[in-house]
């Protein structure tokens, strides 16, 4: 079972993590990304989807045409852990990919 991150590591992995908040005192990680077209959106979806399968780690999520609003939480410890820190760090690279197919500099980045 995974171990629910205490507030100072939850902060210490935020501020490697473009756009996350923290809500309800920690216990949940959330973001919107907003995408040119639903097909992207999907596609990015889709691309996650298959990540999240892998590591049997799935995301809260609903799409409402170009956003997705990601929820993420550890159930079995109540709170937020590394799987959750590890699926928003998975997320953020798939949504730079999707957005910026020609640069390889992230460093500017912000969605």
């Amino acid at each position: 079972m995974a171990e629910r991150l205490s507030p100072s590591e939850l902060h210490e992995a935020l501020k490697n993590l473009s756009g996350w908040k923290e809500d309800k005192k920690g216990k949940v990680i959330t973001k919107t990304y907003v995408f040119p077209t639903f097909a992207e959106a999907f596609s990015f979806m889709t691309r996650v989807a298959l990540f999240a399968e892998k590591t049997d780690h799935h995301p809260e999520w609903t799409n409402i045409y170009n956003k997705i609003y990601i929820t993420l939480e550890t159930h079995d410890c109540g709170g937020v852990s590394v799987k959750d820190i590890a699926l928003a760090l998975y997320m953020d690279e798939a949504a730079f990919a999707f957005l910026n197919p020609c640069t390889s500099d992230q460093t500017a980045l912000i969605f």
